[in-house]
């Protein structure tokens, strides 16, 4: 199996299709991601398709549910359960966002900041520490989204992420999209911010789609995952790429899902890119 190059986020509808797509030649280290969430399931056929899979293709779980920035412990049965995927299907890449979703056992549906200061950046690595542990495995963690300023930073965000990376062992997953995003939204230089990534932390990069705000318009950014990749964040991939050379990076679709063929068109220019990095090296 060739090492992975660029991914799809895998959507029950394309299975067949995923299945099917060869292994070799044109798709060469396609791999597929999917959010372990949706299959915490003791049997049934998503689980069977997914193994069928797995069988061709590398896979990676992408977590939404941990709640790491949260002031709550992670839930031990969610983090049982996220186990015994890794046991079965042998990811290559494992994630989760720096974001919390639960408090006293409510679930929210959203990936909520949290203020990047020292009693949180204590809490988020104990946490990491304690779901890598449990899961066997080190975690990639994906920088969040931002759309309002929230008071009671103290790190800068790549400074906070570095750190946290050096106190748990964790890698990075550097969603460039959520950069692009942020920095429209917030109003910095999304150049500088990835220009300052440390290169040797990021184990994984993510692309995907967004969409004005429907009342703001372009001055409030979306994370809506409904449309294909615009090109400032294609500039931003090639920018970072150029720099640390080319990561495992996955074009995400979660809304307005098109035909397996079109997204297989736009993960190929994600493949040229990577390639033509290579191939420069």
């Amino acid at each position: 199996m060739s090492a992975p190059t660029a991914g799809l986020s895998l959507k029950p509808q394309h299975f067949a299709e995923a299945e099917a797509c060869p292994a070799v030649g044109v798709q060469d280290g396609l791999w597929f991601e999917v959010h372990p969430e949706n299959y915490m399931v003791d049997g049934g056929p998503r689980l069977t398709w997914l193994d069928r899979i797995r069988q061709s293709k590398p896979l990676s779980l992408h977590g939404v549910g941990m709640s790491l920035a949260g002031d709550e412990r992670p839930d031990p049965v969610h983090l049982a359960r996220f186990r015994a995927l890794v046991d079965r299907f042998e990811p290559f890449v494992v994630s989760e966002h720096l974001a919390w979703s639960r408090r006293n056992n409510v679930y929210h549906p959203d990936l909520l900041p949290a203020p990047r200061d020292s009693e949180i950046l204590t809490l988020v690595c104990d946490h990491i520490d304690e779901a890598q542990a449990v899961l066997g495995r080190p975690l990639l963690i994906e920088n969040p989204t931002a759309y309002l300023r929230l008071t009671g930073h103290v790190w800068d965000e790549v400074d906070f992420l570095a750190e946290i990376a050096r106190r748990t062992g964790c890698g990075l997953l550097i969603d460039v999209n959520n950069v692009h995003i942020s920095s429209v939204n917030l109003g910095f230089s999304a150049e500088s911010w990835i220009d300052a990534v440390p290169g040797e932390l990021v184990g994984e990069i993510h692309i995907a789609g967004h969409r004005p705000d429907p009342v703001w318009g372009e001055d409030l950014l979306i994370d809506s995952h409904d449309s294909p990749v615009a090109d400032p964040v294609w500039r931003i991939l090639e920018r970072l790429v150029d720099r640390i050379g080319a990561r495992p990076t996955l074009l995400e679709r979660d809304g307005q899902v098109p035909r397996f063929d079109d997204l297989l068109r736009e993960r190929g220019r994600a493949a040229s890119t990577l390639a033509a990095v290579k191939a420069a090296a």
